[in-house]
């Protein structure tokens, strides 16, 4: 148990680390973008980034799937198989990125025809949106990259990359706005080479520490066909229709706390913050689920007498995961109104958080729970259950809010909210059979 325990934190922590050099991305851009221009600058920057979101969201599968798929076969001892899947995985998001750059046009025009907002900001948007596209095949690439070194039992690698494309970005982009001609398109141009020194380490890490140096064409073709990528499209195809219902949960959440009121939606968005701030935590532990879990089920393989193993692994997981949980909220409980004043010193905002203080206590808990059993079934690479769980927590999510939004006002949207995560729980925890 001491040595499962050890291999959760080497895997973990790396996670961890990179996972809260995340927000600091943001807090940058919007810093740089405020101090040059005023608000319509950074609503388009805001918009901006909201459209890559909902671009590259559908494109999680490329980390997900591959890390699960690549830790089955590494724990098999199989390094030909994940050498396959590397080149599946990569040759997929680099034809995901050629699809994106040909509907480019398309998606932003329907999209921002959807938002309202005044031309300037909508035209910032627009600029910011065409120069940060050209970096799609690192983006993607780069999601490919990560779970594949997930899968290898290597979060060390994806940790150096997301720091470095962290660190260049912020610095690109502080420069390119601050220090040229391009002003507010500086910020794009940064968040660019920033992808592209990203896949650049990532490169050089195959190079020197796996020695993989030169993908063909003809090994391409042929891990493009066969079973093999048949498998991967079956479960990339599952895990697609989790993030579309995944998008259901998140957007709806935010565009219906916007019909409450600017208050309501300030208040959501702090709270979304907050709920996010603990996922980088637990996620790491998600995410050596999914390369120790699918370690144990490869080497299962080859090796009888794992389930024990199995058993111990998940065990430890759960033990982690709720370990984090528990801290969250004794911080929430403890210092909830100090944390959210971090956050925002709006007199009004403040005042109004205080009505949902209990769900952010109680959140911290069951979102541990769910975001664990993810990282477990996509080590076992059991796409159809973590793809079921997914739609019904978006149907549940969805009726909660209509029950109850009539007599609970803006609180149906945490109702609803903590719904859709006790029905990932309840679900994945049924069927759960290893």
């Amino acid at each position: 148990m001491r040595e499962i325990n050890k291999d959760i934190l080497r895997l973990a922590i790396p996670s961890i680390l990179a996972n809260i050099t995340i927000p600091l991305v943001g807090i940058v851009d919007t810093a740089i973008v405020g101090h040059l221009s005023g608000a319509a600058a950074i609503g388009g920057i805001a918009i901006g980034t909201m459209l890559f979101d909902l671009l590259y969201w559908n494109f999680g599968f490329l980390r997900v799937g591959t890390s699960g798929l690549t830790a089955q076969a590494y724990g098999a001892g199989r390094s030909d198989e994940c050498r396959k899947i590397l080149v599946q995985s990569v040759t997929i998001a680099f034809l995901g990125a050629l699809f994106v750059w040909t509907i480019q046009w398309l998606f932003v025009t329907g999209v921002l025809a959807l938002i309202p907002g005044s031309e300037e900001r909508q035209a910032i948007a627009r600029e910011y949106f065409f120069i940060r596209i050209w970096a799609a095949p690192a983006t993607l690439m780069l999601m490919a990259f990560k779970g594949w070194f997930i899968g290898m039992q290597d979060t060390k690698s994806p940790m150096a990359v997301d720091i470095l494309v962290n660190v260049v970005n912020i610095a690109a982009s502080y420069g390119l706005a601050v220090y040229t001609p391009l002003g507010i398109a500086g910020v794009a141009w940064g968040t660019f080479y920033a992808q592209y020194a990203g896949l650049t380490l990532a490169v050089l890490i195959l190079a020197f520490k796996y020695h993989i140096v030169h993908i063909g064409l003809p090994e391409i073709l042929k891990a493009m066909r066969g079973a093999e990528i048949r498998r991967m499209m079956h479960l990339n195809g599952n895990l697609f229709v989790r993030s579309l219902c995944f998008m259901v949960v998140y957007v709806g959440f935010t565009s219906l706390a916007g019909t409450y009121g600017d208050t309501e939606l300030a208040v959501s968005s702090v709270l979304m913050k907050l709920f996010m701030f603990f996922s980088f935590f637990v996620d790491g532990f998600a995410y050596a689920g999914e390369a120790l879990v699918g370690k144990t089920f490869g080497e299962s393989k080859v090796e009888s007498g794992k389930s024990k193993e199995l058993k111990g692994v998940v065990h430890s997981l759960f033990n982690w995961s709720i370990g984090v949980g528990i801290v969250f909220t004794l911080i929430y409980a403890v210092f909830g109104k100090e944390v959210i004043g971090i956050m925002t010193d709006d007199a009004t905002v403040l005042e109004a958080s205080t009505r949902y203080m209990g769900w952010l206590i109680a959140m911290p808990i069951v979102s541990a729970l769910a975001f664990m059993w993810d990282g477990v079934y996509v080590g076992a690479t059991a796409g159809v259950p973590i793809r079921n769980a997914m739609i019904w927590a978006a149907v549940g999510f969805v009726l909660l809010y209509l029950t109850t939004y009539q007599w609970a006002g803006a609180q149906a949207l945490y109702i609803a909210y903590f719904a859709h995560l006790i029905a990932r729980v309840v679900y994945l925890t049924v069927k759960w059979k290893y």
